[in-house]
């Protein structure tokens, strides 16, 4: 069982640190303030801490004089370290809990990214009270301390927090002479006795005036500085306290002269917070004597007319660690029965009462704390999950699961499974693979599911040999035909055929086997293997080679492969129509020649077009896993104003100095300058790939690595990826001393070792904030390379086995294309472009997992002088090598792979978020808010109205970047899945439901919609794609969601939402006749159980109570009627809610693009549609290809394909009296006949070069070939 060494938020830490009572350690040696609740091997749910029945739930109070605090609004100072002191009500013990920001934090916490503080323990620093007394039994012979101290794991923050809290002074048997009757009126008596003239009249104290009296005397002391002096025969003091009290008194600070008393003299000439200890004492005692004076009876506080109040200390400990105002749930729900709060909320650090978003911060954050519990972490994630019933958190469950982390729960199943048992751990791996192996010869059937545990326990040993036995991974061509159980000579019909007898349904092995079709497809370069990945259709097999000969009309099969390519241009001038099966007969003659030149004509060729350059858009070349990528950047390409900054960003750059900082917020949090430093990195790559697509002389072009790393990986997840990668690893072995062995980092080589390294390296220590979906990459250390320059953008050579043909679909679970990372010299290897990845973790990326990072256990016993220290055992290793250039860019690939992992929210975000980062800001909003030209174009805000107990209506208005939309539960309209977003809705408030709703206050003029497709199914655990069609609109009206007075679009909206509501209950009631569990509706069940009655009647042989049948189906008919009725209803319903604000159409907005994704949750491929304005046209941007839409319909109808149908999952609507200034898609200035072009046919002989020439603009005298332009009278027959 591994030990959990995570972290705790603020808000958790605060609730613990109120039941922490240190008086009274568990004997289990669990400490509720450090340690987390148990966890059991035996898959038992976990258990709290252990807690003594009279352990103290503290009421922290108020002591003021000793706090010190910033003003409310003050940011964190470095140099001032915050204090509240406290003291508990009920046990008295004493706290101090101080926190300090170290400087150059960037961004303390709470912040945009980091909403709450996460504290890990540091227990170096720490000196906890561990032990008093037996049994749990207080020791009071002596006071104790205990100091428990934190550091933020956020590394922009880094606050040092320290919780020191120490014994009362007040010990038991002095509380005895204070409070205790039985001593209080013997020591009053003699003292009347002594003097009864004096005292005549005069009654035994109640204890209350005793507790008083002597706090009236320490109050005075503290408020008067002269050191004032009390009679020895004082009535009230020898009635009070007398001589039994001395020891009391003189510990306090009182001292005997001669007939007189002393007072305490406290230094009242200093501020708060005060650190003079005896004014520390003094208040320390009057608080306590305060407590016991509103623990004694009311009776007694009557009588003695005690008035006290104490100030609770809560609200001041929650603003000093930023908890004031975190966003709660009080409406938590949970399934699992327990008195108190499940321990998976305190295992994660977080609280029953967060909501959905903190509850993955606190799990993210634990994960990034303590990757060795990432078991346990995700157990308590997906138990929070069911338990709330929630689909976001369990949505996040199947994330972590599809990028292979598996929970303690999963672990013990999959050792099960195998008939292993939990102790099975400390088996060896041979015997585990043994135990698989037979086990599934003896199972076939269940083959699956035991490679699934197999993988499982591979991980959780960190075992290779397991887990390559378990994934049969399948990474080549020969992997592949054998995974598919296919050979190499079988033609691609029977390859489909041997896919669908391994897949026969939708499996966790259908990505494997689409991925080996896929090597399959690229390996032959497949026309036919590629559209069926695409569209599930078999397109046309590959010709046959002496099929391709005739085709070409070529009788000579020896010819040479220059005169092939040129017969294919004749043959294509004569037919261009025949386009399409010409390519197929030269496909076939390249394979079966493995001919170089013409495998790279075909694959210079894949992004065909019949348009002249200059007038058509560029594509972008997929470079591995970045088709989304590739979607986003042709979108933001298309809008003018966005391209405009980005190419002329010079005129728009921020000032990155820190006071110019500090006057702008973005998120509602200040940026650091690392930040800006990172998003001006990313303009200029963007501003080359801009670039590039307006002069390129190609058909597309390919974006560097960095742009794609800048693009798909926040700064938070560099920052987090990078600090994982340097935990992983064992070390060099430096040799041994004493037989433990030496290990540590590599240094750099002397010529590397500069002041840059290392503030570089200080830099990303500091800056990286927690990633919302870590992943660790691989036990090889990442360089940084977020300063270096990367090459300019230049056309890339297409790669020898070509993958850039769109009509591939797994393209998202392709490695990174070699040729990516191939740099070229000269001009004449230039041919090919670029690509992209999806950002939705759900529906395509591979999981990238790495082995536990565990570090060499180095503390053993502490050597004495008379040991004699050996030299190491091995001499020094050579110092490292600099890096190949070649290794840098597979980091590049590594992070762009974990980018890669995001969803689409978080990639547009990241893009938008940078953008605004690097440009300064034209105004701000009355919050401080940044407005600037990003906000301008693609940011609105919402108004949300929540009813509160007191009927009114509370609001609450903040910016949105896109809308949320829902199809999970069928088939929308536009309308109706936009309706979701604002309709009226029930929410919680102080524990009973409120109507809430929301409105748009501030449109946009670019209207963002984001479509949630990736759903969780709670029986099979697992997450799945929601293909539920969603009917587009060209144009769509805002007007109903506007936030306006205007009272008939109020009326308007209320009646709505009345007809949603009968229409959700006769839905409901619908489903009640229509389903059951003998899968017929109620009407025919009724009229099945009366014919049987019917027959069972007639039989005789069973009595049938008289008139049953007849009332039977009298309900069958008025089921069946009922059923007519809601038919009618809900049709009649349905088109009133959809014609209710038909004439509202003041704010139209036009659809501009739609992202479009084919696949499952586990592969798939994206492209986009961009609409044309001022040409009325459609194209399709798939990768290298861009494409005219002949039929809009393939944009707004239904796909039928009934295994993997295209949907929309990100759609873009414009304004209409702005499209024309906004949406410009072509923006070319592409060179004529330059050295580049003329040098493009490098590899062809040079009698046919001199007929492949470079399109012209006008087009004139030319034919069309394959997006190139050749004029007739250059290419005759008699020449060759």
């Amino acid at each position: 069982m591994v030990e959990l060494k995570g972290g705790k938020t603020a808000p958790r830490l605060l609730e613990d640190l109120d039941a922490y009572d240190p008086r009274r350690p568990s004997t289990a040696g669990c400490n509720l303030l450090v340690n987390f609740p148990r966890q059991h091997e035996n898959g038992e749910l976990p258990t709290t801490i252990p807690r003594y029945k009279n352990q103290c739930r503290h009421q922290w109070d108020v002591k003021q004089s000793q706090c010190h605090l910033p003003l409310i609004a003050e940011r964190p100072d470095p140099k001032v370290v915050s204090t509240v002191a406290a003291f508990c009500e009920h046990c008295r013990c004493h706290l101090k809990l101080s926190i300090e920001f170290p400087p150059g934090g960037a961004s303390p916490c709470p912040s945009h990214e980091s909403p709450l503080h996460h504290f890990i323990y540091r227990a170096e620093e720490s000196h906890p009270r561990t032990r008093v007394g037996s049994a749990g039994k207080i020791d009071y012979s002596t006071g104790w301390e205990d100091l428990v101290s934190f550091q933020c794991s956020t590394t922009e923050c880094s606050a040092k927090l320290k919780i020191h809290t120490r014994s009362p002074h007040l010990r038991p048997e002095w509380i005895d002479l204070l409070t205790n009757k039985d001593i209080i009126k013997p020591r009053a008596e003699k003292a009347m006795s002594d003097d009864p003239t004096r005292f005549e009249g005069h009654a035994v104290p109640l204890p209350s005036e005793v507790l008083s009296t002597l706090r009236t005397y320490i109050v005075n002391a503290l408020q008067n500085s002269n050191r004032r002096t009390i009679p020895a025969h004082n009535k009230r003091w020898l009635l009070c306290l007398g001589d039994t009290c001395t020891e009391l008194l003189e510990y306090i600070g009182f001292v005997r002269k001669d007939d007189e008393w002393l007072v305490p003299c406290a230094d009242t000439s200093v501020a708060a917070p005060v650190f003079n200890p005896i004014n520390v004492l003094l208040e320390d005692v009057e608080k306590e004597l305060l407590a016991l004076l509103l623990q004694r009876p009311d009776d007694e506080k009557r009588a003695s007319k005690v008035q006290y109040s104490l100030t609770s200390a809560s609200q001041l400990l929650a603003r000093t660690l930023g908890t004031e105002n975190y966003d709660q749930n009080p409406s938590s729900r949970t399934n699992i029965s327990h008195d108190e709060e499940h321990p998976f909320y305190p295992s994660l650090g977080a609280k029953l009462d967060f909501r959905d978003d903190l509850i993955k911060f606190a799990y993210e954050r634990q994960l990034m704390s303590d990757p060795e519990g990432t078991p346990y972490y995700l157990q308590a994630l997906q138990g929070i999950a069911t338990g709330r019933h929630s689909e976001d958190l369990q949505t996040s469950v199947a994330i972590e699961a599809s990028s292979g982390k598996v929970s303690a729960h999963d672990i013990r199943e999959a050792y099960n499974a195998l008939g292993l048992g939990l102790g099975s751990e400390y088996l060896d791996d041979d015997h585990i693979i043994g135990t698989f192996q037979s086990r599934a010869a003896d199972s076939p059937r269940q083959e699956s599911d035991l490679r699934r545990a197999l993988q499982i326990v591979g991980q959780h040993r960190g075992s290779p040999s397991i887990q390559s036995m378990a994934s049969k991974t399948v990474t080549n061509l020969e992997q592949a035909l054998s995974w598919l159980g296919a050979t190499d000579d079988m033609d691609d019909n029977f390859v489909v055929a041997m896919y669908n007898v391994k897949v026969e349904e939708p499996s966790a092995e259908e990505a494997t086997a689409r991925h080996a079709v896929s090597l399959i497809a690229q390996h032959r370069n497949s026309s036919a293997l590629k559209q069926w990945l695409e569209t599930g259709v078999l397109g046309e097999v590959d010709m046959d080679v002496g099929q391709a000969y005739n085709r070409l009309q070529i009788d000579d099969h020896t010819i040479d492969d220059s005169f092939v390519l040129t017969t294919f241009e004749l043959n294509y001038q004569e037919a261009p129509s025949q386009a399409d099966d010409l390519r197929s007969a030269l496909r076939a003659i390249a394979k079966e020649r493995k001919s170089a030149l013409l495998n790279n004509f075909l694959d210079s060729k894949v992004a065909t077009t019949n348009h002249p350059l200059a007038e058509w858009p560029v594509g972008l070349r997929n470079i591995g896993n970045t088709c989304y990528l590739n979607s986003l950047l042709q979108f933001y390409f298309t809008i003018k104003p966005f391209r405009e900054l980005v190419l002329d960003f010079d005129a728009y750059k921020r000032d990155a100095t820190r006071d110019n900082l500090r006057e702008s917020t973005i998120g509602s949090r200040v940026v650091s300058e690392q930040e800006v430093q990172r998003a001006q990195r990313f303009v200029r790559e963007l501003q080359k790939l801009f670039q590039g697509m307006i002069t390129s002389p190609t058909a597309f072009i390919q974006p560097e690595l960095e742009l794609a790393r800048l693009t798909l990986l926040s700064q938070p997840a560099e920052a987090d990826l990078r600090r994982s990668s340097t935990m992983g690893g064992d070390g060099l072995s430096l040799g041994e001393i004493n037989g433990r062995p030496i290990i540590g980092p590599l240094a750099l080589p002397m010529s590397e070792i500069t002041e840059n390294n290392i503030k570089t390296d200080s830099r990303a220590a500091e800056t990286g904030i927690e990633s919302s979906e870590p992943t660790l990459l691989g036990n090889d250390p990442v360089e940084d390379t977020a300063d270096q320059e990367m090459p300019d953008l230049v056309p890339a050579k297409s790669p020898q086995q070509p993958q850039n043909d769109p009509a591939l679909d797994d393209k998202e679970n392709l490695p990174l294309s070699e040729a990516s990372t191939v740099h070229y010299d000269t001009i004449e290897d230039l041919v090919d472009p670029l690509a992209e990845a999806s950002p939705l973790q759900s529906t395509e990326q591979r999981p990238i997992t790495n082995g536990d990072h565990k570090l060499p256990d180095l503390q053993g016993p502490t050597p004495t002088k008379d040991v004699v220290i050996k030299p190491p055992s091995r001499p020094p290793p050579y110092p490292p090598r600099p890096q190949p250039e070649e290794n840098k860019d597979q980091i590049i690939r590594q992070e762009i792979q974990m980018g890669a992992q995001q969803d689409v929210t978080e990639v547009i975000s990241n893009v938008l978020y940078q953008l605004e980062c690097a440009i300064e800001a034209t105004s701000f909003d009355p919050s401080g808010e940044q407005i600037d030209r990003i906000k301008d174009m693609f940011f609105g805000k919402s108004r949300s109205y929540t009813q509160n107990l007191r009927g009114d209506f509370e609001t609450k208005e903040q910016f949105f970047s896109y809308l949320f939309v829902d199809v999970a539960s069928g088939p929308k309209t536009i309308y109706e899945a936009l309706d979701g977003a604002f309709d009226v809705q029930q929410v919680q408030v102080d524990g009973t439901y409120q109507p809430q709703y929301s409105t748009v206050s501030q449109l946009p003029p670019i209207l963002n919609i984001l479509v949630q497709r990736a759903q969780y199914d709670q029986t099979k655990s697992s997450a799945f794609k929601s293909v539920n069609h969603l009917d587009l609109e060209e144009t769509i009206y805002m007007d109903r969601y506007i936030d306006s007075d205007d009272k008939d679009l109020i009326q308007r909206r209320t009646q709505s939402w009345d007809w949603k509501r009968q229409l959700r209950q006769l839905e409901a009631r619908r489903e009640d006749l229509m389903q059951t569990d003998l899968k017929m509706d109620v009407p025919e069940l009724l009229d099945t159980t009366a014919e049987s009655l019917d027959e069972i009647s007639k039989e005789g042989d069973i009595g049938v109570t008289a008139g049953l049948e007849e009332a039977i189906k009298e309900a069958a008919a008025e089921a069946k009627e009922e059923l007519e009725s809601i038919k009618t209803l809900v049709k009649d319903l349905t088109a009133n809610v959809r014609s209710q604000f038909v004439d509202r159409r003041k704010l139209p907005y036009r659809l501009q693009s739609a992202f479009i994704h084919r696949g499952t949750a586990t592969s798939g491929h994206y492209w986009i549609y961009i609409r044309d304005f001022k040409r009325d046209l459609w194209r399709e941007y798939n990768d290298e290809t861009v494409s005219a839409v002949t039929n809009a319909s393939q944009i707004y109808d239904e796909d039928k394909n009934p295994g993997r149908p295209a949907t929309p999952y990100f759609l873009v609507y414009v304004r209409d009296d702005v499209k024309d200034g906004f949406v410009d898609p072509v923006c070319r200035d592409v060179p004529e006949q330059s050295e580049t072009q003329n040098a493009m046919m490098n590899n062809v002989p040079d009698h046919f070069a001199e007929s492949y020439r470079a399109p012209v603009q006008d087009g004139q005298g030319t034919t069309a070939v394959d997006g190139n332009w050749f004029e007739a009278d250059h290419i005759k027959p008699h020449q060759w």
